[in-house]
């Protein structure tokens, strides 16, 4: 199959006009100018751009990944391929140590089978004084047995695990889940810089939603953004849904770090794609009004109700850059970064790369998507 379009962004490359081939799910050749021969489909005056990868999603559609049900799943999945995100991490928050045993169990399945990329676990060896929308009684410290029984569980589909890096046992937990295999990152967490220093040099590579649910900076106390945002080592998430962050924060961190250590990810739950009103975050209550979801009673903010394509568009609105250069940091933002973070396969179009796209129309609106050479969202024209 040959597509052509007004404008090909793969990540590191905009091509004006240009053209991509997929054969056998995977991109096997593109370029820019006219195309080789007539295309199969030809997409008109759009931008197609890499699938966007999410590694920090609790689910959507009125799905959850913590119940760990095909059909949650699969609601959570569908609702998000419809946005573009061609690659999936599921998030599970805080729990019992048998109910996330049988969490994971379950979602390994989901890997195997496709339906999603691998999973995150945000929780449970998190501080109680950051607990955001986690479970302060459910909170333990890393427990090598139960590490142990979890990977064993996840037969390798685990992708990523945050801890608190000031939790006793938890450098040693770093070093355990990194030789498994497992990328590490701090978040959740009221670390001093020295704390999170260790962690990184434990193997620690991610901070968690920088900032939101992190000890602040102090002038005499760094703490962990500090540490975070110096290392060159670190990939450090950002929720640009317009309500985690401000959009000065979003432009000087990637000014800080430079275009390729931030991640944009949604932090999404169940609620994401649905209409107000009570969900569940895990074992936690969550009420969204206006699409802003809040731990049932409280004014903590529980996660997201956005998608890929949301936090890309805020992206470009808000980093400081004009035209072709602002999509063109967003996309490598919402794609490239995360999938080079969590050594997940995608998030460019080159040959040789999972036929992942995007079909981006005016206003940067989501017209179609393409997975692994399949159209999970066919194109209108």
């Amino acid at each position: 199959m040959l597509l052509t379009a007004d404008t090909v962004i793969t990540g590191a490359e905009l091509l004006r006009p240009g053209w991509i081939e997929v054969s056998g799910g995977r991109v096997t050749a593109l370029g820019a100018g006219a195309a080789p021969r007539p295309a199969d489909r030809g997409l008109g005056p759009v931008t197609v751009v890499p699938g966007f990868v999410d590694t920090h999603n609790h689910g959507g559609g009125g799905g959850s990944f913590s119940i760990a049900s095909r059909a949650d799943t699969s609601a959570a999945v569908a609702l998000h391929r419809r946005h573009g995100t061609t690659t999936l991490i599921a998030s599970l928050v805080t729990t019992s140590p048998d109910d996330l045993l049988r969490q994971v169990g379950v979602l390994a399945e989901d890997v195997r089978a496709g339906r999603i990329d691998g999973i995150h676990l945000e929780g449970p060896w998190l501080s109680t004084v950051r607990c955001g929308a986690h479970q302060p009684a459910l909170m333990r410290d890393p427990d090598p047995d139960e590490i142990d029984r979890i990977l064993a569980a996840a037969a390798g589909t685990v992708r990523m695990v945050t801890i608190a890096p000031e939790r006793p046992g938890a450098l040693a937990a770093i070093e355990r889940l990194v030789d498994a295999g497992v990328v590490v990152a701090v978040g959740h967490t009221e670390a001093t810089y020295q704390q999170t220093r260790a962690a990184i040099a434990a193997g620690a590579t991610i901070g968690t939603h920088l900032f939101n649910a992190m000890r602040p900076i102090d002038r005499r106390e760094p703490g962990p953004v500090i540490a975070l945002l110096e290392d060159d080592s670190v990939t450090v998430e950002l929720i640009t849904d317009g309500v985690h962050l401000a959009p000065a924060v979003y432009r000087h961190v990637t000014r800080a770090v430079g275009p390729d250590r931030v991640s944009l990810i949604t932090d999404a739950m169940a609620a994401t794609g649905m209409a107000d009103g009570r969900y569940h975050l895990g074992p936690v209550e969550v009420d969204v009004a206006d699409g802003v979801a809040f731990v049932g009673g409280t004014d903590t903010i529980a996660g997201s109700t956005a998608t890929m394509d949301h936090v890309v568009r805020f992206a470009v609105a808000h980093c400081g850059l004009a035209g072709d250069e602002a999509l063109m940091l967003a996309v490598r933002q919402a794609a490239l970064n995360p999938a080079r973070a969590l050594g997940l396969p995608g998030g460019d179009l080159t040959p040789g790369a999972a036929a992942d796209l995007v079909v981006l129309g005016r206003d940067l609106k989501v017209e179609a998507v393409l997975r692994r050479g399949v159209w999970e969202l066919e194109p209108t024209a």
